[in-house]
């Protein structure tokens, strides 16, 4: 019999999944290792070896961990679960002009879920990741009492809490996360130590599963027969927001294939730097700007999950972050509707796609988040500070 019970564990066979487990094991777990298998990239039509958390290198090593420390170890196979949910998303997005994050929610509403049902097969009472955040269940009194809520792990640098703003109470309450109180360096240490030189040694992918090329638009043509000859052609638009005057200047291949904020590979010049501001699914065209035209005041974000609350009775200050390596920037939230927020930044915000999650935080914890479905300019933004009452 166990010291803590029996515990499910997602393991990559990267050095935070691997580490996740030992440390579990040494506390006295009984661990079950799971490798989730989400993606097979040679039926995508791609050149370059498979790689990262779904390669046989990948599963070998998580395996091999496993058996040196004598628990289960087993492959877990949702490509037909994944490819529905997250490579149709993916591809979804892109063609209504929105610049899709697959991995958090591959993350929150994927890998969680699969994980879940396998534990309760296996009878374990919990599972467990290598993300780097906290969580934990709030004791103060309020509103927050009893909620189950993710916290920003230790390691600034490595903290993980913006991909899980997706992840359900349910699933929060069955979860434990135990890098959230380390540092990458004493990872690599605790693998130093424990005699897994190859972790340490083995490199890290950032790569999206499914395009290790990073060649996302090589991937939607190849996934969408016919696209690149039904959208290129489409007018590149010169616009001067101040003004309200544009002019056509060029000639695009197609608005899928180009992201908010983006400067390179325009394949038009102008002697000045110019950047994607605003991508117009129903006419095809894709409009450009200098860099001050990136920023906006606010946004619209829909598809809520709310961790930290049941809901927001009251406008509320926070740090909102748009995209995982944002620092943040202050901001006044209100619930338009049960599945709607509006965000007022402090201050303009540059680059603002839709279709990425927006993640609001309460000093270290998630409020909650969302995708973001548009963002806006108004002409005079109330100030946080300012704002009366801003307590839920």
């Amino acid at each position: 019999m166990s010291k803590h019970g029996r515990i499910l564990v997602a393991m990559s066979g990267g050095i935070d999944s691997s580490l996740a487990a030992v440390l579990l094991h040494e506390e006295g777990y009984e661990v079950i290792g799971m490798t989730m298998k989400t993606w097979d990239y040679a039926s995508s039509g791609g050149t370059k070896k498979e790689t990262g958390c779904c390669s046989l290198d990948s599963i070998n090593d998580a395996r091999n961990i496993a058996v040196s420390l004598g628990f289960p170890h087993y492959i877990l196979d949702i490509r037909a679960e994944f490819g529905d949910a997250v490579i149709d998303h993916f591809t979804g997005e892109y063609l209504e002009g929105r610049t899709p994050n697959p991995c958090v929610l591959c993350n929150t509403h994927i890998k969680w879920d699969a994980l879940l049902r396998r534990a309760d097969r296996l009878d374990c009472e919990s599972i467990a990741t290598g993300h780097y955040a906290h969580i934990r269940q709030v004791t103060d009194d309020g509103p927050a009492h009893g909620r189950f809520v993710i916290s920003k792990g230790v390691d600034t640098l490595k903290d993980q809490s913006y991909v899980l703003w997706g992840v359900s109470q349910e699933s929060l309450s069955r979860t434990k996360l135990p890098l959230g109180h380390l540092r990458k360096s004493e990872i690599y240490a605790m693998a130093r130590e424990r005699g897994f030189t190859e972790l340490v040694t083995k490199s890290e992918s950032y790569e999206i599963c499914f395009v290790p090329d990073n060649d996302y638009r090589g991937f939607l043509k190849r996934r969408v027969p016919g696209l690149e000859q039904s959208v290129a052609g489409g007018n590149f638009i010169l616009e001067d927001p101040v003004t309200g005057t544009s002019k056509v200047v060029g000639k695009h291949e197609g608005y899928p294939f180009y992201t908010i904020g983006q400067r390179k590979g325009l394949g038009i010049a102008f002697g000045f730097p110019v950047f994607v501001t605003d991508i117009r699914k129903d006419t095809n065209e894709v409009v450009l700007g200098v860099d001050k035209d990136l920023y906006r005041d606010g946004m619209l974000v829909s598809r809520l999950n709310l961790q930290k609350y049941v809901s927001l009775e009251k406008p509320l200050q926070t740090v909102t972050k748009v995209r995982y390596k944002d620092p943040g920037t202050p901001a006044l939230i209100s619930q338009e509707s049960d599945d709607q927020i509006k965000v007022l930044f402090e201050q303009g915000v540059s680059a603002i796609a839709p279709g990425q999650a927006a993640v609001f935080y309460e000093d270290d914890d998630v409020i909650g988040g969302g995708w973001i479905m548009k963002s806006f300019r108004q002409a005079e933004t109330p100030m946080v500070s300012q704002m009366a009452d801003t307590t839920v």
